[in-house]
């Protein structure tokens, strides 16, 4: 597995770099890769079927200049910005026959993940389908996207986030794990207590990135931007549902 190394400016961008990285290892161009990435602005991020109108207060994002951008993942609807550290794996069946199984590769992941942040000290659990979370409140909500040979599983870690402001923009959800047991957004989600350095290294202890770094070509940068432009920056595709 190799390191991304590119300096992403946008929200738009990062969401698409995702889905650009999935496809070029799906075509044989590159192999399994990790990122990290954290936003400087606040932004929704909905899941591949999320309902904009059903999920987001949509009137005060649109007021306030906060961007609604969907992925190319499935999953729910989160906020994201400051003290959010990101994640994202591209990982191939080969290592693994059972990661073909949806529900089985979040077990495997999550578990792994978990389990370095268990020896890090901290009381980190595997809640199924999807996420991470200490003393019954989530730090960690996951996703993937899926091709034959390969996949994108993603993900984030609140460490230093101002878990109040998600109220101002996403509604409660329409579906909800059983644990959340309708709590509000505040009551339900929690900051990890690690730094973002900590927590990358947790994600490498599990997944090494012992193959170098991966730099992206000229071509592929021009490939990023195509796709920034033709979908993730079009009304067409971020409020499609």
């Amino acid at each position: 597995m190799q390191l991304v190394d590119y300096p992403t400016k946008t929200p738009e961008e990062n969401i698409a770099l995702d889905e650009l990285l999935l496809q070029k290892a799906e075509s044989g161009e590159i192999g399994e890769v990790a990122r990290f990435w954290e936003s400087e602005e606040d932004f929704v991020v909905l899941g591949r079927a999320g309902k904009v109108n059903e999920e987001c207060f949509l009137k005060k994002c649109h007021n306030e200049g906060v961007k609604i951008i969907r992925r190319a993942s499935g999953g729910g609807t989160v906020l994201q910005g400051k003290g959010s550290l990101n994640y994202s794996l591209i990982l191939s069946y080969s290592r693994d026959k059972n990661l073909k199984r949806i529900l089985y590769s979040y077990k495997i992941i999550l578990g792994k993940v978990s389990k370095v942040l268990q020896e890090k000290g901290i009381k980190a659990e595997f809640i199924p389908i999807s996420d991470m979370a200490i003393g019954g409140k989530k730090f960690s909500g996951n996703a993937q996207a899926r091709k034959k040979e390969y996949f994108l599983h993603h993900g984030t870690f609140l460490y230093d986030f101002d878990i109040p402001k998600v109220k101002i923009y996403l509604k409660h959800p329409p579906k909800e794990p059983a644990y959340r047991k309708g709590r509000h957004h505040e009551d339900f989600l929690t900051n990890i207590n690690l730094t973002r350095e900590e927590l990358k290294s947790a994600v490498l202890e599990a997944f090494p990135a012992d193959e170098g770094v991966y730099k992206p070509s000229r071509d592929e940068i021009k490939s990023l931007e195509e796709l920034l432009l033709e979908k993730y920056s079009q009304d067409w595709w971020n409020y499609s549902f």
